[in-house]
């Protein structure tokens, strides 16, 4: 069975957004996520700001490209579960970090705390009603 065979055979919430839309939305995010975290890591680098700063940042990036081949790949729901609720609190602990020492990208992440808060509901969902 093909990733998508599985995928499009697993029971899923009406509110499910369509493929297209979810890849819609990370078009947009991912550019906010590229210029952000370069700018923390060149910071970071530069030790303009606490090197552990960037932690959140590193463990939020393993996280979020861990997701598609666990999910996928692995077909592994509760693990998926898991990484999603990572890259969430990581957003979280990187917002926090970074606040002191940088508001506006703490606020440009927003936009990616909410996408990210949506798709945990919905792996949540899909974990517990197929699982």
């Amino acid at each position: 069975m093909t990733w998508r065979d599985w995928y499009d055979a697993l029971h899923k919430p009406t509110w499910t957004p369509e493929p297209s839309t979810i890849s819609l939305i990370w078009q947009l995010i991912y550019p906010i996520i590229l210029v952000t975290f370069v700018f923390v890591f060149y910071k970071a680098a530069r030790k303009q700001i606490p090197r552990p700063i960037a932690i959140p940042f590193i463990l939020n990036l393993i996280a979020n490209i861990a997701f598609t081949p666990i999910l996928f790949g692995l077909q592994n729901l509760p693990l998926a579960a898991l990484d999603i609720a990572i890259v969430w609190l990581t957003i979280l602990w990187a917002m926090k970090a970074i606040w002191p020492h940088y508001r506006w990208v703490a606020l440009a992440q927003i936009p990616y705390l909410i996408w990210v808060t949506i798709a945990t509901f919905l792996q949540f969902t899909i974990t517990a009603t197929n699982w």
